[in-house]
């Protein structure tokens, strides 16, 4: 398969989440969004120029087309993983770790405010409180580092001979 013909698959099967994606679909896809994503990116640079304050680039056709391949990327991983022998779920993983992150980090302000109004010195609970968020982020960071590679590990494996639990194998 090649790159129109994998393109053509992922956008054709838009909301397919069933079934299985042959390494070629999934990767000639994903060669697509990022090739068209740093194409679009310079077309917003030249056509709506950059902030003079911050210096960055406005970004509008980046936005709108990155939104509009977000569901046929997150299919085709899901088939891909299928291809592989693995449940697409695991695909949700790294994006689950970043939303139980944000919810530990807003339970944590919460508490630690609670403690402070409650204590006789609040400046005392800065310092375990620096500690503890510190700590945790690092611990996160590390964890969303080793997804992040075993995630590309298994969506670059060979794919499962013959037909497994998703299906018979990509054509």
């Amino acid at each position: 398969m090649g790159f129109v013909e994998a393109t053509k698959t992922c956008l054709t099967k838009y909301f397919v989440f069933s079934g299985r994606a042959a390494r070629p679909e999934y990767w000639w896809f994903v060669l697509f969004v990022v090739v068209v994503s740093v194409v679009l990116a310079v077309v917003d640079a030249s056509l709506f120029g950059t902030d003079p304050e911050t210096g960055e680039s406005s970004q509008v056709l980046t936005p709108i087309f990155q939104l509009a391949v977000v569901v046929p990327m997150l299919a085709a991983g899901w088939r891909r993983l299928h291809d592989t022998g693995r449940p697409g779920w695991y695909l949700l993983l790294p994006a689950a770790l970043s939303i139980a992150t944000m919810f530990m980090l807003f339970s944590g302000i919460a508490v630690f405010s609670v403690l402070e109004q409650g204590a006789d010195d609040p400046e005392a609970l800065r310092g375990p409180a620096a500690l503890l968020g510190v700590t945790g982020l690092m611990v996160v960071g590390v964890l969303q580092l080793i997804l992040s590679v075993l995630m590309i590990w298994w969506l670059s494996r060979p794919s499962q001979e013959g037909t497994n639990e998703y299906g018979p194998p990509a054509a």
